[in-house]
């Protein structure tokens, strides 16, 4: 079954090169040149991975970015002009998975599209997710490392499946303290660190995975 890509760029001369290599490379592709068009899109269509313009008219596209995140965790490319850090590190820390500044190629760009679907597989129709030597189980919450179970406390098994669910975005701590412990939760984000310490004690050998980025948050990083 071939895969659904979303692409929103609103200057018709890339949406019309980028499509032209997708569909050569074996894709289906959606189009919208605008915010709107894409939210109509995303609420009505299946989609397997998302490339998204910031620039793009009535609504940018961190705001698409971010719906689209609520509700589902497809891969999201930036493709941009921006190629400030700050951009990057707000995308990253709405959801996206990738960041493209223009000019770019557009055989890296299929590149980048193919291996975020091939990770994204990670997840199976049983809830089962698995990379390296880590299993973890949804529907049982559980974990397993090298093949061993692993008990986690609550809090800490929701770090991880966070962290794995979304492979190489970055979240923040501020972030991750709302997602697990909610916006009324009066603690500071050394809970965080303290937790992701643990998860990573845990782990062993596989606490590679986790990787701290300074003054950013943390990420899941298949390797």
């Amino acid at each position: 079954m071939k895969h659904n890509i979303l692409l929103v760029e609103d200057d018709q001369a890339i949406q019309e090169i980028v499509s032209s290599y997708l569909i050569k490379s074996g894709f289906q592709v959606l189009t919208a040149s605008d915010g709107l068009e894409a939210m109509v899109i995303v609420k009505n269509q299946p989609v397997d991975l998302v490339i998204l313009d910031i620039l793009i008219p009535y609504l940018d596209g961190f705001t698409v970015c971010k719906y689209i995140r609520e509700h589902s965790f497809v891969p999201i490319i930036m493709l941009t002009a921006k190629s400030a850090e700050t951009a990057k590190l707000k995308g990253y820390e709405l959801g996206a998975d990738d960041y493209m500044v223009k000019p770019f190629s557009p055989k890296v760009l299929v590149a980048k599209v193919r291996a975020l679907l091939k990770r994204s597989k990670g997840t199976d129709s049983a809830g089962v997710i698995e990379s390296g030597n880590i299993s973890l189980n949804q529907a049982a919450q559980t974990v397993t490392v090298n093949g061993l179970h692993i008990d986690f406390t609550h809090k800490e098994y929701k770090l991880l499946e966070i962290l794995m669910t979304n492979p190489c975005r970055v979240f923040s701590r501020e972030e991750l303290l709302s997602k697990i412990w909610g916006y009324d939760y009066t603690g500071n984000t050394r809970t965080v660190d303290t937790h992701i310490k643990r998860v990573r004690a845990k782990l062993g050998s596989e606490a590679r995975h986790i990787v701290t980025l300074i003054k950013s948050g943390y990420k899941f990083e298949v390797r």
